[in-house]
């Protein structure tokens, strides 16, 4: 187990690159989960809900990163490559309405980058530092995002169909009016995240925090929200067909004011 955790905070702090106090850092708190870890097994639990509660309770790497200093990467791994944008610095950049298939921003610094109705069609994300980036309108059919900081962006009227996120941070991100089917989340943190408004269909939430997340006015069907936080979840008007809401049902969320169809 100590290497499941290891590289679970390895992905973590992904985006924030080889920091001075790196190793230091993810030595004790690979140590703490391996703690936390043992004291669960010794309870009694599975190997499977030790793991998936470790993790849970390791909380927002963004809040650890703002007491340290870090610099992303300013040169591209590969400059000569279309649309490879791996490892570069585009803070603020306009890329609205360009066309970014396939596009890689792996280890990217994008916060505040403006992705306004772009194609970005199986574009990946990986270890990317996109706060408070615009994706408004923005096609994002297939594209991955895997140990980002997303934290604030704007995802409203996107397409997100097939998209894949894991182990990041979507604290206050704004998903009004989106369009997500056959989406697989993962491990993310959508605190305070806004769903008002948006069709869900055929989607996962595995072992996601969806604590004051909402989903006012939203259609949710055959949507999973397993090993997820939920019971301060808002679902004011929100429709959802039996499935979901039997699921639902179980996990003590507040269910007063849904609409079953």
């Amino acid at each position: 187990m100590e290497k499941e955790l290891k590289k679970f905070v390895d992905e973590a702090f992904a985006p924030y690159g080889n920091f001075p106090a790196r190793t230091d850092v993810t030595r004790e708190l690979v140590s703490n989960l391996e703690e936390k870890y043992r004291d669960l097994k010794t309870e009694g639990k599975s190997d499977d809900e030790a793991y998936q509660l470790t993790i849970d309770s390791f909380g927002d790497v963004s809040e650890i990163m703002d007491e340290l200093e870090y610099e992303p990467t300013k040169e591209p791994t590969n400059p000569s490559a279309v649309h490879k944008f791996r490892g570069v610095a585009l803070e603020e950049a306009d890329l609205g309405g360009v066309n970014l298939v396939d596009a890689n921003f792996s280890g990217s610094a994008i916060q505040n980058a403006d992705f306004n109705g772009a194609n970005l069609t199986k574009a990946i994300f990986n270890a990317a530092a996109i706060s408070d980036a615009v994706f408004s309108g923005a096609d994002l059919t297939g594209a991955s995002f895997n140990s980002s900081d997303i934290r604030n962006a704007n995802f409203e009227n996107a397409k997100l169909v097939d998209t894949q996120i894991k182990s990041s941070s979507l604290k206050s991100s704004n998903f009004n009016n989106v369009t997500i089917t056959g989406a697989t989340y993962k491990n993310s943190d959508f605190t305070d995240a806004s769903f008002e408004d948006a069709v869900i269909t055929d989607t996962v939430f595995t072992g996601c925090s969806l604590d004051q997340a909402s989903f006012k006015n939203a259609t949710l069907q055959n949507v999973s929200l397993h090993y997820s936080e939920v019971k301060k979840t808002i679902f004011d008007g929100t429709k959802m067909d039996k499935v979901t809401y039997a699921f639902l049902k179980k996990t003590k969320a507040n269910l007063d004011n849904v609409l079953v169809i």
